[in-house]
């Protein structure tokens, strides 16, 4: 396998490590643990480099609460590491998640592409809007979304991806999962693989980082709404002005 695998965890969450390290020997996949962040113990100097309350009054409706903060200072850090390792690509994983059995066959086959991508998404609604789309392996395609989905339970990031990830989103203002829906800000490639090749399990309903969702107060319906349509037009309009990825 020429792509490392990653799984984000919480060093007290043993029940979801050996969950993860046994789907990892069942597929006979080589796969390392990165100690996940749990906001609250970083100290407040750190926390005021990674999130910016005024990015978030600007981009988001509501403000973060801790878990959703952690969340997004995991997968920080493990853009980090890609670089800091020097490989060309890294699987990024919650942990979370159970493997399809055709996830080994589709992470050769992404290792093997010869195009530009800085991001595939690994798992998806069953039901997508796909813009263009292509064959990667038996029973799987490779697609170009016609909007990127929230989920980031798992994907594989390239070096080009980190970069741009890391240079646009430090401070951050939005949860991890929204702000890579706003593809045109860095310009980055995401694709996806359909059917998806990883699968929630019941432990997702509840963050292990912390709390993940903060209550959304009547107050921030404007703003939610004005979130979704910048999301919508803006998508809209970088999509015309980029040819299809895979056609």
């Amino acid at each position: 396998m020429d792509i490392p695998i990653f799984y984000i965890n919480l060093a007290s969450d043993t029940q979801r490590r050996q969950c993860m390290e046994a789907e990892l020997q069942r597929l006979k996949l080589d796969g390392q643990r990165i100690d996940a962040i749990r906001w609250t113990a970083l100290p407040e100097a750190e926390q005021a480099t990674l999130y910016s309350d005024a990015l978030n009054e600007r981009q988001f409706y509501v403000p973060l609460v801790a878990g959703e903060k952690g969340c997004y200072a995991s997968h920080l850090l493990a853009w980090r590491q890609l670089l800091q390792r020097g490989d060309k690509a890294m699987v990024v994983l919650e942990d979370d998640v159970r493997f399809d059995d055709r996830l080994p066959a589709v992470l050769a086959a992404i290792a093997r592409l010869d195009q530009p991508w800085d991001m595939i998404k690994l798992i998806g609604r069953e039901q997508e809007k796909i813009r263009s789309q292509r064959k990667l392996v038996d029973g799987v395609m490779l697609v170009e979304y016609a909007r990127v989905p929230s989920l980031t339970a798992g994907y594989v990031v390239s070096r080009s991806g980190a970069q741009k990830l890391l240079a646009s989103r430090q401070p951050f203002g939005r949860p991890v999962d929204v702000d890579l829906r706003f593809w045109w800000e860095n310009k980055l490639v995401v694709l996806g693989v359909t059917p998806a090749v990883l699968i929630l399990d019941e432990t997702s309903l509840v963050s292990s980082i912390g709390q993940k969702v903060g209550k959304r107060r009547w107050r921030s319906r404007w703003r939610k709404f004005r979130v979704k349509l910048e999301l919508s037009v803006l998508n809209f309009l970088g999509k015309l002005r980029r040819p299809k990825l895979l056609d």
